[in-house]
């Protein structure tokens, strides 16, 4: 049966020759990702130091879901101090949607190179090789690695790979950028999303900083399958053109089949599914990162309202820079979002409004949910291709609406929301209702749920024992501890 998470028995023990250092960028979809990541890599007897602020370390075991919080009992986890970084609240007046707010917590992060530098010096005198992985935006905190003996240092691409190749093939206006584009097997998507409007000139200064650090990794690791993204990895494989330099599509680092268990305080929410017909719900959850505007808000909620449809709306303000400031319970002292005079004693029975952390793998595990409106981060792009389940395409900023561009026309699992150069416009309640009738109520959603269904299958099939993805990570792990 497939699995992305049991050990294997047949993994060389380690005895002391390889570690591995997991640098994570602290955010949410990232700090998600690799504690993901370093599970699995602890399933072959190798050991994982995850690094950060105390804080981002207790926001990531905090909101694990999928399996139980027990099995990375033996992750060591490092709480870096950092200076004061005090960041603004979330803004949804701001013209561009990403969330600029947590930028001070992203520059303050580059002071974790020191001590990150130091921890790497002193387990490679207990290693044989010390493996850094480092998530593509943290990269000038890793960059001491490659001076330091014993040392080797990875990229984790946090994106699709098929947004990662098209930064290679197309300009920020999304024309092609290399003369031979007819000459790649895999035909690029004619209406694909440029980068405007996607990140405010402060980020892309501070991602054009880490880029500078990328040369110096020794492979780059994706959270992906050949079985859904298969081309263009091979096409990142043949532009970057070095035979020395590994890419690893090691993914679905989230769980296949998510414990239920895992997530007991919000059981009242899986009890209200199983109550539901299979298909007939919506899940709405725009991600950790998006501040939504009042008047969009009412939109949607009329919206689902005018839909008649079952729905699960997890309707939180973004996440602060320390998500614990305030009541230190995770949640903070954060605005919340007025809904419409009487709509949640209307919408009783229909729909539950969802104000805090939410088990989202557990909804879309489940039978009774039939479609995803998201915002296209990836971790909730993979959870719900690994879910087989459809998305209505809503992106809010940064890999989004490439993101997008994947699930409506290449994969064609999903329906557009609201076209990429209308992001300025406010989406109506009509349309909000329009596109959950599609997907939950209509031949085309059924077709892009059986889609999606196939896909998970050829993603299952993949992870099965002998497929492509377990040699592909029995290759990477061959490779570390070579």
């Amino acid at each position: 049966m497939a699995s992305n998470g049991k050990s294997n028995n047949n993994t060389t023990q380690n005895k002391n020759q390889v570690v591995v250092v997991m640098v994570p960028f602290p955010a949410q979809g990232h700090l998600n990702q690799l504690l993901h990541f370093s599970r699995l890599i602890l399933s072959h007897n190798i050991p994982v130091h995850y690094v950060g602020t105390k804080s981002h370390n207790l926001q990531a075991t905090l909101r694990v879901q999928g399996w139980d919080p027990k099995s990375i009992s033996n992750l060591h986890f490092h709480d870096f101090e950092l200076p004061p970084y005090p960041s603004p609240p979330p803004n949804p007046n701001q013209g561009i949607m990403f969330p600029s707010h947590l930028i001070p917590s992203f520059y303050a992060s580059s002071h974790l190179r020191e001590p990150v530098a130091s921890l790497v010096r002193s387990l490679s005198s207990t290693y044989e090789r010390v493996v850094v992985i480092h998530d593509s935006l943290m990269a000038s905190v890793a960059q001491d690695a490659t001076e330091i003996l014993k040392a080797e240092n990875y990229t984790f691409q946090s994106v699709s790979t098929f947004t990662y190749a098209l930064y290679f093939l197309l300009d920020d206006e999304g024309n092609n950028n290399i003369p031979n584009m007819e000459s790649f097997r895999v035909p690029i998507p004619k209406e694909v999303p440029s980068l405007e409007g996607c990140f405010p000139e402060e980020i892309m200064d501070f991602i054009r900083e880490q880029i500078k650090f990328l040369a110096l990794s020794n492979g780059f690791i994706h959270n992906t399958s050949r079985a859904i993204e298969g081309p263009y990895m091979e096409i990142i494989e043949n532009l970057t053109g070095n035979t020395n330099i590994k890419h690893f599509a090691l993914g679905p680092f989230n769980p296949l089949f998510p414990n239920k268990k895992s997530f007991k305080e919000k059981s009242f929410i899986i009890e209200w599914l199983d109550k539901q017909e299979p298909n007939s719900v919506i899940y709405i959850s725009f991600g950790t990162t998006t501040s939504l505007k009042e008047e969009q808000i009412k939109e949607i909620a009329i919206g689902l309202e005018q839909s008649k449809k079952k729905f699960i709306w997890v309707l939180r303000e973004a996440d602060k820079g320390d998500i614990f400031e305030g009541n230190g319970d995770g949640d903070g002292e954060v605005r919340r979002y007025t809904l419409p005079d009487g709509f949640e004693e209307r919408i009783e029975g229909v729909g539950l409004v969802i104000r805090d952390w939410a088990p989202q793998l557990e909804i879309l595990s489940h039978n009774s949910t039939g479609g995803f409106m998201s915002h296209c981060g990836w971790n909730s792009s993979m959870e719900s291709i690994t879910m087989g389940v459809p998305i209505a395409a809503w992106p809010m900023h940064s890999d989004q609406p490439r993101n997008m561009a994947l699930i409506t026309q290449v994969l064609k699992i999903g329906l557009v929301v609201r076209d990429w150069d209308k992001r300025d416009e406010l989406v109506t309640a009509s349309v909000v209702e329009n596109a959950v009738t599609t997907l939950l109520a209509s031949k085309e959603g059924d077709e892009m749920r059986e889609r999606a269904s196939k896909l998970r299958d050829a993603v299952l099939e993949s992870m099965d024992e002998g497929g492509v993805s377990p040699k592909e990570m029995d290759s990477f792990i061959a490779h570390i501890t070579r």
